[in-house]
């Protein structure tokens, strides 16, 4: 009962924590002017709480598991998959998305990857009946409403992220809008595909290091400062990035990163504690949607009055397919959860 408890607590700390993870971050991008630079914050933010904080904890010895080759190469994956898809939401809203549809987005897609994927692991293919495939069809049904549906903040006019040259200018409004759109969706796509890729890689790194917590952390960690850290600082001259450092983008975005790093913690504790990512990440998945919208509204221009109906039964249809993923997802023939 207790460690029930504590596993639903470890989902509950990253849900809300990647729930608000979108909004937060989206400050921090608008303050820089910059889809770099609040990237590196970001990485930052995962070093010393993924890293330096685990290594100490380490130290003092007690932490069950051991460091070894396959866990950390797998534990490495998950955090670069985990630093490409918080790339791909910070492109998302440097292409002019908002975090209120991005993140519902990446959410209602990202159980379905973590699904499939998980299969693929267990080898059961064969156990996606068709309850788990209706399930698909409404995630993607609720994320295509949640798009169409997109509030707007009062008062505030969708303005591009970049410059926009004179060729581009006299192009049909209609035409510009739609490249837009496709840049916002193939960054959504990429955010998709890795933090659906996040719960399963993670699983196999921390199960290949005896269920060690914290060194998969680390890794995590080492492969958020890679990725996100250094290659974003040497490519801010060759990509002439227009963006400045402002105290305050600094601050919203090693936020963002915090809630991530946080996030990423509560992940691994709910393994440790007995979930699955074929549980746990549909369950994240379909929570956060609603943490991130609540937190725009809260804190963004935008009023309740212009969240559409249409809008909040997109959400629900979303949260409705996980849950039936949940409910109905492969569970694999003999469950090893010691094997890497």
């Amino acid at each position: 009962m207790i460690q029930s408890l504590g596993m639903l607590a470890a989902i509950a700390l990253t849900t809300l924590c990647w729930g608000a993870y979108g909004p937060v971050l989206h400050f921090g991008r608008d303050a820089m002017h910059s889809s770099l630079r609040p990237f590196v914050c970001v990485g930052a933010a995962y070093f010393v709480i993924a890293v330096m904080v685990p290594l100490l904890l380490l130290a003092r010895g007690g932490e069950r598991g051991a460091w070894t080759i396959r866990g950390v190469i797998w534990s490495l994956a998950a955090g670069a998959a985990g630093a490409c898809g918080a790339l791909g939401v910070i492109v998302a809203l440097g292409f002019g998305g908002k975090p209120i549809y991005v993140m519902p987005l990446v959410f209602g897609g990202a159980p379905v990857v973590n699904t499939i994927l998980s299969a693929v692991f267990n080898r059961a293919f064969d156990q996606l009946k068709a309850p788990f495939l209706a399930g698909l069809v409404l995630v993607i049904l609720g994320a295509v409403t949640v798009l169409v549906f997109k509030p707007q903040p009062a008062g505030h006019a969708p303005r591009p992220a970049v410059a926009v040259d004179a060729s581009d200018a006299a192009r049909p409004a209609l035409e510009r809008r739609a490249e837009r759109l496709v840049e916002v969706m193939l960054a959504v796509a990429l955010s998709v595909v890795c933090w659906g890729a996040y719960g399963p890689v993670l699983h196999r790194g921390q199960a290949a290091m005896g269920g060690s917590r914290l060194r998969p952390l680390v890794c995590i960690g080492a492969a958020y400062f890679l990725v996100a850290v250094l290659v974003p600082l040497a490519l801010l001259v060759p990509l002439r990035d227009a963006g400045t450092w402002t105290l305050g983008g600094v601050a919203w975005s090693l936020a963002g990163g915090s809630l991530g790093a946080l996030g990423a913690l509560g992940t691994i504790l709910a393994f440790t504690l007995g979930g699955r990512p074929f549980t746990v990440m549909p369950v994240v998945f379909g929570g956060a949607p609603v943490i991130n919208t609540l937190v725009t509204i809260a804190v963004s221009h935008t009023p309740v009055e212009a969240v559409s109906p249409f809008f909040l039964a997109g959400m629900i249809v979303v949260a409705a397919g996980a849950a039936i993923v949940l409910a109905f997802g492969p569970r694999g023939h003999a469950p090893q959860p010691h094997a890497p």
